[in-house]
């Protein structure tokens, strides 16, 4: 954000840039005319762009041209070299002094951008443009030219306002004059613009959609008349700008090559930065990260407008109506984002058809994931895709121990264990795969307590305080090997022992031969010395898929943390959840089926 803008004047004496100075201060052609005016501030109410503006006079006389140099230590934003249209002198001045010296000592990734200004114009019948004109061409850094008169206050405002605009809406970032284009980074974010608003993604803008995009830039919709020249304008001037009476992407960057062209480049900024972009055309850290805390002991859910959200993105990418996303319609979808947000959050973390078709509930498991682990990078998916929605901060768990009650519905459980525990199997069993598939650090999937929808999201990793974090843990030891639950009592004592935080052993390799683990008590009593369920047998290494009720289990301790022990132990408690997860499963693939069919 641009808080004051500098304007620096400079040119030898006698080309009336002082005088250009004080006409546009007292709105009259001062009698007497100082070398130089003191630095002048005008007020951000009264400019056109509601910036504070710092008017900056050089006078040659008081300062040498050897001393010239100062002005670059002034942070300057804009620097107007003016000259008079009657002197031809002063017009080569320009090519030959002022532009070398100013290129000579400013870096070339950050020139000022630089305008012309040609006062004295009541003195002359004739236009010096054509003399200038080729300069501009010859020189990118040249916004624009202003032929202007301090005695008849002829475009004095004007040259400040372009001033401005030089600075708050370049051209040079847009736009290449040499080959009278659009620069690439232009034509990458306006494209990316193009797709966000084609919300139906068939490639063409109707008038909806143009509207919408309107009212997100502009808080206005265009008259119906006022679209149809706009359309009547691209048809004159390009081929298949206009398609089935919508706007495609070739006619909406040939609109804005138009904009540009006619020195309207203010429309274009106005867009790319509703969007996002910044002065260097990347996106905005602040556009892509919000500000969300997350106060300890809280967590991050999808809300359901977020739901509604994801669910709208999810039909406008799937083409063929299949409720997947194929491979190739997955890349679509994210053809928007700055880069892929996957990262390891997405490995393999949730599981995809043989087909590798990733469905409706696995994207949203998706973004389940990443607004519980990384809320931020749920921020960016849906700040680049223009969605007002952000994700929901849970209340303290703390809160929900006192009631005996969630609001919750996705849930986080650690996993602990020694080396080769069988972790990653744990892992991948609960997305119905085995060991020779991939591995991820984290895995999410649905569970079903007593007929209630909700997300369990797995994890193992380091042990760091935002692992510690977490609703329910798990403690993986390997039944084949003696010293492998000597690592679990560890964790559990050092981190768990004082903590409310419900905990769950797991005897992992079940389908290996058991042996006695090298450790003052058995894994039984040790659970029933500390208050923790039985330890649970499991195993991946089997020909069907894995059961689920272990996982339904981790759920309702989770979701129930207040449970007694003596309840978890009760066959009748786990009977009461895992009968409901099998009805819910039941009831919500039939549904699946008819929502299929009937798309």
């Amino acid at each position: 954000q641009l808080w004051a803008l500098r304007i620096f004047l400079i040119f030898h004496p006698k080309v009336g840039k002082t005088s250009l100075i004080m006409s546009l201060v007292s709105e009259e052609f001062p009698d007497v005319v100082p070398y130089r005016v003191e630095e002048i501030t005008i007020p951000a109410d009264v400019t056109p762009e509601k910036v504070p503006t710092h008017i900056v006079d050089y006078s040659g006389t008081e300062q040498p041209h050897r001393e010239c140099r100062w002005f670059l230590l002034v942070p300057a934003n804009v620097i107007c070299i003016v000259y008079a249209v009657n002197s031809k002198t002063s017009i080569e001045k320009v090519t030959s002094h002022w532009i070398p010296l100013i290129t000579e000592n400013t870096d070339k990734d950050s020139r000022v951008p630089l305008i012309l200004v040609g006062n004295k114009s009541d003195l002359v019948e004739h236009s010096s443009m054509e003399t200038i004109l080729p300069i501009m061409n010859q020189h990118s850094e040249i916004e624009t030219c202003v032929e202007c008169s301090a005695r008849n206050l002829k475009n004095i405002s004007e040259l400040f306002y372009y001033a401005q605009k030089a600075v708050l809406h370049p051209t040079g970032p847009l736009y290449c004059p040499e080959k009278k284009d659009m620069k690439p980074l232009c034509v990458k974010a306006l494209t990316r613009i193009f797709k966000v608003s084609d919300l139906d993604n068939d490639g063409i803008l109707n008038d909806n959609e143009l509207n919408f995009f309107q009212r997100i830039c502009f808080n206005t919709p265009l008259e119906p008349h006022a679209l149809e020249d706009v359309k009547n304008v691209v048809r004159k001037n390009t081929m298949d700008g206009v398609l089935n009476n919508g706007l495609t992407l070739k006619g909406f960057l040939f609109l804005h090559t138009l904009f540009i062209q006619r020195g309207r480049h203010e429309t274009t900024w106005t867009v790319l930065r509703r969007f996002g972009y910044d002065d260097d055309l990347e996106l905005n850290q602040d556009y892509l990260f919000p500000g969300l805390k997350v106060p300890p002991d809280c967590s991050t859910e999808l809300n359901h407008n977020a739901y509604l959200f994801l669910q709208s993105v999810f039909d406008k990418h799937d083409k063929d109506r299949d409720c997947a996303l194929s491979p190739e319609e997955l890349q679509d979808l994210f053809d928007v984002f700055p880069y892929m947000p996957w990262g390891r959050f997405y490995s393999y973390g949730f599981s995809v058809d043989a087909k590798n078709l990733v469905f409706s509930v696995k994207v949203e498991s998706y973004y389940l994931q990443a607004t519980a682990l990384a809320p931020s990078l749920m921020l960016v998916c849906v700040c680049v895709c223009v969605c007002v929605c952000v994700p929901t901060v849970t209340r303290d768990r703390k809160i929900d121990l006192q009631k005996k009650q969630t609001q919750r519905n996705v849930f986080r459980c650690n996993v602990f264990g020694d080396v080769a525990s069988g972790k990653s199997g744990f892992l991948q069993a609960f997305l119905g795969r085995n060991l020779t598939e991939h591995r991820s650090y984290y895995a999410i999937s649905t569970t079903y307590v007593y007929a209630q929808e909700k997300y369990l999201l797995v994890n193992f990793d380091y042990l760091t305080d935002a692992d510690l974090a977490c609703d329910v843990v798990c403690l993986v030891y390997d039944v084949s090997n003696p010293y492998s639950f000597e690592y679990c009592t560890k964790v559990f004592k050092e981190y768990f022992t004082d903590s409310r935080t419900p905990c769950m052993m797991i005897a992992a390799k079940s389908d290996l031969p058991e042996v006695k683990q090298a450790y003052g008590c058995s894994p039984l009593e040790f659970c029933r010395r500390n208050k923790m369920p039985p330890p649970q047998t499991f195993t991946c290494n089997i020909a069907a898929e894995p059961s689920r009720d272990i996982y339904t289990k981790l759920t309702t301790m989770a979701m129930y943390p207040h449970v007694s022990q003596e309840d978890l132990k009760s066959s009748t408690f786990w009977l009461k959840a895992s009968v409901g997860a099998s009805v819910f499963a039941v009831l919500g693939f039939a549904v699946y089926r008819v929502l299929l069919k009937s798309r």
